[in-house]
């Protein structure tokens, strides 16, 4: 029998169908891939992408062999396999299985959460440099984009936050942050969930956290607060091209999130391979110990050399060029490797994603000849470059 979590709740948004899809129709959902690719094509079959937070390794062996496995059923929609995740997930964290909700990634989850809790009258208050797409379905709503500065360690400074939103509808917490790597003290956390403005949300972006060793807030959402995290399988468990996540509250708030939101099955093979990826046990730990190496092994050597960059425990860092962050890109793609975008208030900054060994070393090559003047700034796009989209810039 379909679960009580998962199925009918879903039912209930479909039945809603024609006002959440005129919500939605009104939204587009920014997303990391659309971010990245605004400023490339396709790299070179000899050149890298460090530039989209994805991970290398790909989906595990495990969930390769579940993805293999369903293709026969693919034209199937399966909702019980979407049940099964849930339900897998709920349980693994010790959660209600009403408290999670699954989608195609986390992008939409966090869409049709600014969407739900921000308006004209109630703002969206976010950390700068923060990940942009909530600041892109704030400004769709008409909502007030506030953006505070990081502290000097590069944390959320939820203080400021609360001072800044008075009338904030929605928090947004990236932890680890996305472009920084950094980590916001739980302790922080947890004072923005007590002392923010009566009836806003504060949303935690757990999209990195098991790159590190950082307590979830779940256990907000286990209280009964006013919380909504997000996770993903686009970074650790190296599902970005498969699409799937979860939004984790109340379930009232639950209910608000989707009613923005049209309702829509999932792929097949990426709840397969999400579950799969669940029940093995030694896949986040391995993959976290080889991306800490590497993560370490790139700090040494920007240490030797002299490179200034942000206390990354996640799988991307910022890079301080101190010359304008467009100009390094745009040469180190003449270098066949491409590297991720900045952001407006640290413009000499770039952000680097953490590769395989060789690709950090091809990194590393390409950028000493970038900065020690043996190539050319600024010059010419590649052959067949998609141009740039700048309203997904600024």
């Amino acid at each position: 029998m379909p679960s009580q979590s998962f199925l009918p709740f879903s039912r209930r948004s479909f039945l809603q169908l024609s006002a959440a899809v005129s919500a939605a129709a009104a939204f587009q959902v920014v997303t990391e891939p659309m971010l990245a690719a605004a400023g490339r094509n396709a790299a070179p079959k000899d050149g890298i992408m460090i530039d989209s937070n994805e991970n290398p390794l790909g989906p595990s062996q495990s969930a390769r062999d579940a993805i293999s496995a369903i293709i026969p059923l693919g034209g199937r929609y399966l909702f019980d396999l979407t049940d099964d995740l849930g339900h897998t997930f709920a349980q693994l964290e010790g959660l209600n299985p009403d408290s999670v909700h699954i989608f195609p990634g986390s992008s939409p989850a966090l869409t049709f959460t600014v969407i739900a809790f921000t308006s004209p009258q109630r703002s969206y208050v976010t950390a700068d440099p923060g990940y942009e797409a909530g600041m892109f379905a704030a400004e769709a709503a008409q909502a007030r984009v506030v953006k505070v500065p990081l502290t000097k360690t590069y944390a959320h400074d939820v203080k400021a936050m609360i001072a800044a939103g008075p009338n904030a509808g929605l928090f947004y917490i990236c932890n680890p942050n996305n472009p920084t790597g950094t980590l916001t003290p739980h302790s922080d956390i947890e004072y923005l969930v007590e002392n923010k403005p009566k009836g806003s949300i504060v949303m935690v972006d757990e999209a990195y956290i098991h790159f590190c060793d950082a307590p979830s807030a779940l256990e907000f959402v286990k209280a009964g607060k006013d919380v909504v995290v997000l996770r993903t399988f686009s970074k650790t468990y190296g599902m970005a091209g498969l699409r799937c996540g979860f939004a984790i509250a109340r379930p009232d708030l639950l209910e608000k999130i989707m009613n923005r939101g049209a309702w829509n099955s999932m792929p097949v093979t990426a709840v397969v391979a999400a579950s799969a990826s669940l029940k093995d046990p030694g896949l986040v730990p391995e993959r976290k110990r080889i991306n800490a190496k590497i993560r370490q092994e790139s700090f040494q050597w920007l240490d030797r050399n002299g490179y200034a960059y942000t206390a990354s425990e996640s799988n991307c860092f910022l890079l301080e060029t101190k010359r304008p962050g467009k100009e390094v890109i745009d040469a180190m793609v003449q270098q066949k490797v491409f590297i991720g975008r900045i952001w407006p208030v640290m413009p000499t900054w770039v952000r680097i994603t953490v590769g395989t060994h060789d690709e950090m070393q091809q990194f590393q090559t390409a950028l000493q000849k970038v900065m020690s003047g043996t190539t050319a700034f600024s010059q010419p796009a590649m052959p067949g470059r998609r141009p740039r989209r700048p309203e997904l810039l600024s």
